[in-house]
């Protein structure tokens, strides 16, 4: 995908999850996240969508250090999420394409980075604030979704702080039964490798989860359950990515 696709998928993500967040409350429990509310949500995304921002107005080549979150609450928290969410939003689709700035996982450029990253960490907080109304969320799309797992299996955990590890050598595929995506995860006591395997002979693998791209993508990121997908071979496996697939920033 390009960026300005992925641009087109924050814009979108980023206006749902403001409104519903103002449909539920900020004081609503949000189930994807247990222990979280709205307001917790709303803070969290609203404070990556200005860090994001920083790095593509000011072109940071390290990290700085993170903003206090804004003692906002209600009305004047939701405000202050669309704020941050248009700044990204405005300042990623007026961004150089030779843009130079810090990253923290391979991309084509630093602008297809940001743009990839803050698309997906959008959409997923996005199903987030829909869990909290307690209806199903709005579609991800197929393609968008596909993209997603792309960057979960080959960037987040293709790099040394994956907690995914085996002492037993171990292999899992994922394989979406809406398009022709399927990635083949080796998991041992170094960082996961993942490929593209689609349309290639493969050995069977220990555990396999198929479903939708979607599906896939929300089980992946632990927002849906495990049954929420179709799974043969050693459930032993697909537990464990439950268990150590979360992603932790600090």
């Amino acid at each position: 995908m390009e960026p300005m696709e992925h641009i087109k998928y924050l814009a979108r993500d980023g206006r749902l999850l403001a409104d519903a967040a103002a449909k539920a409350g900020t004081d609503a429990e949000v189930p994807t996240c247990p222990g979280w509310r709205v307001r917790d949500l709303l803070l969290h995304t609203g404070g990556v969508h200005r860090w994001a921002t920083a790095f593509v107005v000011e072109g940071h080549t390290t990290p700085p250090a993170p903003g206090a979150e804004p003692d906002l609450d209600g009305d004047e928290l939701i405000e202050w999420f669309r704020e941050g969410h248009g700044l990204l939003v405005t300042a990623l689709s007026s961004a150089p394409d030779d843009l130079v700035c810090w990253t923290f996982m391979p991309a084509p450029t630093p602008l297809a980075f940001w743009a990839r990253r803050q698309a997906h960490e959008t959409g997923i907080h996005r199903v987030d604030a829909e869990s909290a109304l307690g209806a199903s969320p709005a579609p991800l799309g197929a393609e968008f979704a596909v993209d997603g797992i792309d960057e979960l299996l080959t960037g987040f955990h293709a790099g040394d702080r994956s907690k995914v590890r085996s002492d037993v050598p171990r292999v899992l595929r994922v394989r979406a039964t809406d398009t022709d995506a399927e990635w083949t995860v080796r998991i041992s006591g170094q960082p996961p490798r993942t490929e593209r395997t689609e349309g290639t002979e493969q050995a069977p693998a220990d555990c396999e989860l198929s479903g939708t791209a979607e599906q896939l993508q929300l089980t992946l990121w632990n927002r849906l359950p495990l049954d929420s997908v179709t799974l043969t071979g050693d459930a032993a496996l697909a537990r464990l990515w439950r268990e150590t697939s979360a992603i932790v920033m600090s």
